[in-house]
């Protein structure tokens, strides 16, 4: 390590300097060489941080919890999709504040093959962004212009492996073992046979298995997403130690959030599902303390699309904190199956669940995202009511993509199994609303009654602590695109349906309240403001629920520093009047009414926002 330390620096890594060390040397087994490059590589990376994001940590230091605001709304785009290049976004940037956002989400942009990008999830250089999209240099202008207007910038980090024409893969492939160690290469199928025995299948119907024949090197590579994505392995401490190289070199070109995808993956032992081991956890903790003595002012998001109780212990604990948000991919997957079943009382379970955590625990709340819906359902609960998986799931399929019998939703299915019964889904929150049935048939009344499912479901995102993200378009009830049959290139993956490209002229309609994008935009603007004007919303304060007594109502409440919020959700097809037997005054804060809680009436697919304040 260098003997002249710059203070601040110094400051930092003294903070954490123990606890790294002694992680560091239990997981690469006490190998000196390699902490001292990391610690290196460390300074390094903080001697070419500019100062302006060195000022913004700073400030961020001062206000550790500045994510947790709420008058913080994200949004998560494609650059191609939303404005086709980096310089199109920053064009787009007054659109963008137009629509309320605090944090944009840039989804993959680092370089990837064109035929075999997976989304852009198959990274061949994490230095270049895909040339048709920009430069480093067009990141760091667009940084620069969203932090000028308050606008944090999020960009998806790969960490469980390269694109086969990474450099690594080519040299690896080429013959050369220190660049082979960097993967999982076995002279035969013995071992990978092993390994198949206990680890599942991430896409079995369109990339089974876990491995790969390579026959240029004449062996078996990792492969757990897709042949042409070849799994790093972490046991070897370079790849731990480049990797995060490539991860703070983003973080200095501006890059605010860091989305950790697929990080339970990460670590592979023969003999076990290779997912949420412990050494995970360790890597994540260690990629926490290099970020606070690098760039404090950078979060990390952590994507763990798991079961709901192998979720949360990836925010770590409150004193060794590893992800700052994650996603609340369970409460995603239980709204979808409440507007399905008309039942809420899965999703009070999970929302209980929720409230039990304590408060630092920050999630990242959304309807839908660039990727499937899949049922990860707490089916332990639904067995109560008689609902048993499988069945279950073709129910919400069938009901999602419009084969039940009066559905309006409309949907795609994604990575259908028959073998298993199992499929997930994918369509844009306003098609699985029912707003482009609506608009096929003419129906006013049809349009009027998804709009309106369309704003609780906004609303209820809004009610809940955390950061809410719109997916781009939903504010403009942007409806499914079945363009992508007609491309070769996407034709095989159902989740273009909801990724297709920005529709401006849609967008202005946004101007017209008489159009459904004018009042889809007009309720999200409105809730945003009210969420940001009252402080019954802020994350400090107590969460509950309220027992409704009626399995189509769910009821949270809300209270900090003299505001008590009550926010009811109908999820039925009839109008519901709730006796909450609460006999304060309450002022609804969307039509702006007067009344108590003694009796409270709900239209049917709607919510009400009724405050009191002391």
């Amino acid at each position: 390590m260098k003997d002249c330390w710059k203070a601040e620096f110094a400051t930092r890594f003294r903070r954490h300097e123990d606890e790294l060390k002694w992680l560091y040397s239990e997981l690469y087994h006490s190998n000196e060489k390699a902490y001292e490059s990391f610690t290196d590589m460390l300074y390094r990376c903080w001697e070419e941080r500019p100062e302006s994001l060195r000022r913004l940590d700073r400030e961020r230091e001062e206000c550790p919890g500045w994510y947790r605001r709420h008058d913080l709304t994200g949004m998560q785009m494609y650059v191609d999709a939303f404005a086709g290049t980096l310089q199109g976004v920053r064009k787009k940037l007054d659109y963008i504040a137009d629509c309320g956002i605090g944090c944009l989400h840039l989804m993959p942009l680092l370089e990837s093959p064109v035929d075999r990008s997976d989304g852009g999830y198959a990274v061949s250089d994490f230095r270049r962004v895909q040339p048709e999209l920009g430069t480093m240099e067009d990141l760091r202008a667009l940084t620069e212009d969203c932090h000028g207007q308050g606008i944090a910038v999020c960009l998806d980090f790969v960490m469980n492996h390269t694109s086969e024409d990474h450099e690594w893969a080519k040299r690896a492939r080429a013959g050369e073992k220190e660049y082979r160690d960097r993967y999982f290469f076995y002279d035969n199928w013995e071992i990978p046979n092993a390994y198949e025995q206990t680890v599942p299948q991430v896409f079995p119907a369109t990339a089974p298995g876990n491995f790969t024949w390579c026959p240029e090197a004449g062996k078996v590579v990792m492969t757990t997403f897709h042949p042409y994505q070849w799994d790093l392995n972490y046991m070897n401490p370079a790849v731990f130690n480049d990797m995060t190289d490539n991860l703070l070199n983003l973080c200095n070109h501006g890059v605010d959030l860091i989305r950790l995808d697929a990080v339970p993956y990460i670590w592979k032992a023969l003999g076990t599902t290779c997912r949420n081991l412990p050494q995970v956890h360790t890597l994540v903790r260690m990629i926490r303390m290099a970020c606070e003595t690098v760039c404090p002012g950078t979060l990390l998001l952590g994507e763990i699309v798991m079961e709901p109780d192998q979720v949360a212990p990836y925010f770590g604990t409150v004193d060794k904190p590893e992800c700052h948000l994650l996603y609340n991919v369970t409460t995603m997957a239980t709204l979808w199956h409440t507007v399905a079943t008309k039942d809420a009382r899965l999703l009070a379970h999970q929302t209980e669940q929720l409230f039990c955590l304590p408060r630092e625990f920050t999630f990242l709340n959304y309807l839908r995202c660039h990727d499937d819906i899949g049922w990860g359902l707490d089916y332990g609960f639904l067995r109560r009511f008689g609902q048993e998986e499988i069945p279950h799931k073709k129910f919400l399929n069938d009901y999602l993509t419009g084969k039940w019998e009066n559905s309006p939703a409309r949907s795609e299915l994604y990575n259908d199994d028959p073998r298993l019964g199992d499929a997930r889904l994918c369509g844009t929150t306003a098609s699985l609303c029912g707003v482009e049935a609506a608009r096929e048939s003419g129906d006013a009344a049809a349009m009027s009654k998804a709009l309106r499912l369309d704003a609780m479901l906004h609303a209820f995102m809004f009610t809940l602590s955390g950061m809410p993200v719109l997916y781009s378009g939903d504010e403009i009830a942007r409806e499914n695109d079945n363009s992508y049959h007609d491309d070769p290139l996407k034709q095989a993956d159902s989740r273009y349906l909801h990724r297709g490209r920005m529709d401006w002229e849609k967008a202005e309609k946004r101007k017209k309240k008489t159009t459904a994008e004018g009042r889809v935009f007009a309720a999200i603007r409105k809730m945003e403001k009210i969420r940001a004007a009252h402080v019954a919303f802020d994350p400090e304060g107590d969460t509950w629920l309220l027992d409704t007594r009626n399995p189509h109502v769910l009821c949270i409440g809300r209270y900090r520093l003299g505001e008590q919020l009550l926010a009811l959700f109908n999820f039925g097809e009839e109008p519901q009047t709730v006796q909450l037997g609460d006999g304060k005054s309450y002022t609804d804060l969307i039509s702006g009414k007067e009344g108590d809680a003694m009796a409270v009436k709900v239209g049917a697919g709607d919510f009400r926002w009724l405050l009191h304040q002391f």
